[in-house]
């Protein structure tokens, strides 16, 4: 391989990653939503699997029951969590499918690569 050919090479993997940190820098971005106990909690989350916020109905509330709140609270947590990873999952294919003639390298299982 010519010295051209290599620097060219190097080039595109530096555009790669750089796409790849842009990428993952707006999961911040990506926002989901996940409810429990019939919307008795709300759990938003975003594409980093960070908890943005929690809402809870105050109907729900009620002090003779405190382990019922939190396992609603543990529900809709997770449930967020869950639909975060698989939004993020998305984006990052995404991001992968334009890189990668063919969208992705056959019989390679991006998921290890948290794709």
């Amino acid at each position: 391989m010519s010295e051209f050919n290599m620097a060219d090479m190097f080039g595109k993997l530096n555009d790669m990653q750089a796409k790849v940190k842009e990428a993952q820098e707006k999961l911040g971005e990506v926002t989901v939503e996940a409810d429990a106990g019939g919307g008795m909690v709300k759990v938003k989350a975003n594409g980093k699997r960070e908890v943005i916020s929690i809402e809870i109905d105050k109907d729900v509330i009620d002090p003779e029951d405190k382990e019922m709140l939190e396992d609603l609270v543990v529900a809709g947590v997770n449930k967020a969590l869950s639909k975060a990873e698989e939004a993020g999952k998305e984006k990052m294919q995404d991001v992968y499918k334009d890189m990668l003639p063919g969208g992705g390298i056959p019989g390679m299982d991006m998921s290890k690569f948290g794709l």
